[in-house]
This record gives C-alpha cells, sequence and structure tokens, in this order.
C-alpha cells in the first residue's frame, strides 16, 4: 500500500518468512492491496542456504520471481552425485540426467537471503510494518475481519477480508483457531547449516551414516552450502556448534571435512527439526487460511518445507483472482493444498525415519535396500513431487 493510502487491506499476511512473502508477492502480483506484519524487529532471512526442486520454481515462475532467483542460484541434479557412506562406497547412484530434462527436474541452489530478497522485492516496500507482534483475529460481522497486534507504537487493529497465517512452525494463530488441535512435535534430530568459503566445481550430494546425515549442495559463486544432520535429545545444548560438526563428520569422506573447515565457526547454525505429524482437520477458518509452517510444518528430508509453501501461495492467490467470495475461495485452497501438502509431510516423515537408523542391523539393511533399490523407483518418488504444475495468476491492477 502507498503511504498515503488510508484505504483498509484487501488482506493481511502474518509473518514475513517464505511463506508470507510469496503470498504477499502474489496477492500484490494479482491487484491486492496487503499488509504483512512480521514480529520480528527487521525483515531478514534466517538460515544458509536453500534447495528448490522444480515445484517450487514453478511457483516461483508464477510469483514473477522465478528467473530472478535462477540468475542468483546454481543448478544441480537432485541429489546431486547420490548417496555415499562415510567411507565414501557409493548407495545410490545419480539421478539420471535424461530423465532430469524430459521432466524438467532440476535443483536450484541459493542463499536464503537471495530468496527473500527476491520476494521481499515483489511487494511494495509501505506494505510492510515489523516490530508487529499479532495477538488476535476476530470476524469483524459482513465481510471483515479484525486484526490485533501490537506494533512498533503501541497495540492496534486493521480490518481486511481475509488473514494468511504464515506465522511459522509455532503458529500462534493456529492455535487459535484449533485449540484442541495437536502441537508440532520433535522429529527426533536436530541439524546444523553452513556455507563453506570456497571456491570449487561441487556437484553436491549425500552420505548416511548411523543416525547421522550430511550433505552439500553448490552455490553459484564456488561456495558451497552445506547440512549436517544427527539424532539428538531434543533441547540439547551445543554452545560450539561448529565443533559438534567437525566431531561427528570430520572424519567422513572427502571433501566433507574440508568444507567444515573451510566454514566459519561463528556462523554454523543449529536447531531442532519440529514436524506437524497429526495432520489439521483443515488449513482455513472462515476468512483466514493457514500458509506453510502454520499448517504443515515437516522434516526437511524431502527437501519440501519451502517448496510447500511456494505452493501453497500461488495455489491461495489463484483461486482468490477465480471467486470473488474469500471464504468459498478458501474452501478451494483448502481442498487443493491439503492433501497434497500433508502427503508430503507423511513422505518426509518416512523418509527421515529411513535415513536416520541408528543400529548397526538397521543400517546394514538399510544401505542394502537402498543399493538394490531399481532407478525407476527413486525417479518415480522424485516426479510424484516435482511434477507438480502450479495454476496460472493473472496480473491485477492494483485498486
Amino acid at each position: 500500500m502507498a503511504a498515503d493510502d488510508d484505504r483498509p487491506p484487501h488482506a493481511v499476511v502474518v509473518g514475513a518468512g517464505i511463506g508470507g512473502l510469496a503470498a504477499a508477492a502474489g496477492l500484490t502480483r494479482i491487484g491486492r492491496r496487503v499488509l504483512v506484519l512480521e514480529r520480528a524487529a527487521g525483515l531478514r532471512a534466517e538460515g544458509a542456504g536453500i534447495s528448490l526442486l522444480a515445484n517450487a520454481q514453478r511457483a516461483l515462475d508464477r510469483l514473477g520471481v522465478g528467473a530472478l532467483v535462477r540468475q542468483r542460484a546454481a543448478v544441480m541434479l537432485p541429489g546431486g552425485e547420490g548417496v555415499r557412506t562415510p567411507s565414501g562406497r557409493r548407495l545410490m547412484r545419480p539421478t539420471d540426467p535424461d530423465f532430469v530434462r524430459r521432466h524438467g527436474l532440476s535443483t536450484a541452489v541459493l542463499l536464503r537471503e537471495d530468496l527473500h530478497s527476491a520476494l521481499r522485492d515483489a511487494v511494495p516496500a509501505a506494505s510492510f510494518v515489523t516490530g508487529a507482534e499479532v495477538t488476535g483475529v476476530e470476524e469483524a460481522g459482513g465481510d471483515g475481519v479484525r486484526v490485533h497486534y501490537r506494533g512498533p507504537s503501541g497495540p492496534a487493529a486493521v480490518t481486511t477480508g481475509l488473514v494468511v497465517a504464515a506465522d511459522g512452525v509455532h503458529s500462534r494463530l493456529r492455535q487459535e483457531m484449533w485449540p484442541a488441535a495437536a502441537r508440532p512435535v520433535y522429529s527426533g534430530h536436530s541439524v546444523w547449516r553452513g556455507v563453506a568459503e570456497v571456491n570449487r566445481t561441487e556437484p553436491g550430494g549425500t552420505t548416511w551414516g548411523r543416525g547421522l546425515e550430511f550433505g552439500r549442495m553448490p552455490l553459484a559463486d564456488g561456495r558451497v552450502y552445506w547440512y549436517a544432520v544427527a539424532n539428538t535429545p531434543q533441547g540439547a545444548p551445543f554452545p560450539d556448534p561448529h565443533a559438534q560438526v567437525l566431531r561427528r563428520f570430520g572424519s567422513w569422506h572427502h571433501p566433507v571435512p574440508g568444507l567444515l573447515r573451510a566454514t566459519a565457526p561463528d556462523r554454523v547454525l543449529h536447531h531442532d527439526v519440529l514436524e506437524l505429524l497429526q495432520p489439521l482437520p483443515r488449513y482455513v477458518a472462515g476468512r483466514t487460511a493457514l500458509l506453510g509452517d502454520a499448517a504443515h510444518a515437516m522434516t526437511s528430508d524431502l527437501g519440501q518445507g519451502a517448496c510447500q509453501a511456494l505452493e501453497d501461495a500461488v495455489v491461495l492467490c489463484a483461486v482468490l483472482a477465480a471467486r470473488p467470495d474469500v471464504p468459498s475461495a478458501l474452501r478451494d485452497y483448502d481442498a487443493q493444498r491439503r492433501p497434497r501438502a500433508q502427503s508430503v509431510v507423511a513422505a518426509s516423515h518416512r523418509m527421515g525415519r529411513m535415513k536416520m537408523q541408528d543400529r548397526w542391523w538397521q543400517v546394514m539393511m538399510r544401505n542394502t535396500m537402498t543399493a538394490l533399490m531399481p532407478p525407476r523407483a527413486g525417479e518415480a518418488a522424485l516426479a510424484r513431487i516435482g511434477d507438480w504444475q502450479p495454476p496460472e495468476l493473472p496480473l491485477g491492477a492494483a485498486s
């Protein structure tokens, strides 16, 4: 909204993470005035790198930022050079490049801050209010919803026709809408992330150990984004994340030790992985829609958390453009998104359980089954997710 535009917004987006920014970009693209309320004091990206399978890239195309994101990204085969053991023994070969080309399933890898900025720049700067914590949403009668928040100047409220709850895995609005719904649960593992300050050609790849996983992906400038996963007690304190990663992964095959040594110790991030394992009954209530982790928090085992949030945003904006009645449009959104997103949550959970086995006999069985799995099985699983085609988003004039 323009600074001198005192008309109420068509939509209020709660949260300025990837999902919230994507929703705001899509709403802007279809001609809606949008207000984004972000609890943090500033707009910033948290995390190191991010990988985007073809389904997410197509969603970004609909949002008008796909070309810009690809300019900033490195491109790799899904899974890179395949899967190895800590000694370097190959368990799974790379995905067939011909299959990837036929289905358009390449993976784009870039810094999270670059994705954030591409989406943020697609929304008018005046649409953002930071330091704004939403405290509640209530029906305002007729076609309105009242959003209450504590802003930089104290308590405030705004009336709108739509609320997009993109407030993350610990979503306050999700709990307000469904107080009896199950909370996100700990997946059993935590993750470290970092960027190795190297200049190399890196095909990327994954390594599975006993209750451990290490993945590496190229960045466009020659650096390497990496992540490391371990089965840990929930909330376990790690005062020195870099030392922990070196202790657990520093003796693995090349290039893992070198990547860890080339990472600035103070730039290593660590957090527990939570998932919304018990599905929600709906993603919508009245004029409020859940989006991204607020609706379907999942593990990172399929690399689909942000990708599914981008899908959510495009579908939400498409149904709103097609239907003038917001509650009806949101019912369409729920019908289209909930089955797919919840199936990806379940698939990611199953993949995590398989990868993160830590008993010797389980690891032996996992490795044997992985080595014997026919390539077509992996390709079919990849296509089920990556072949998603987004709806069109009609360009709308601001009103």
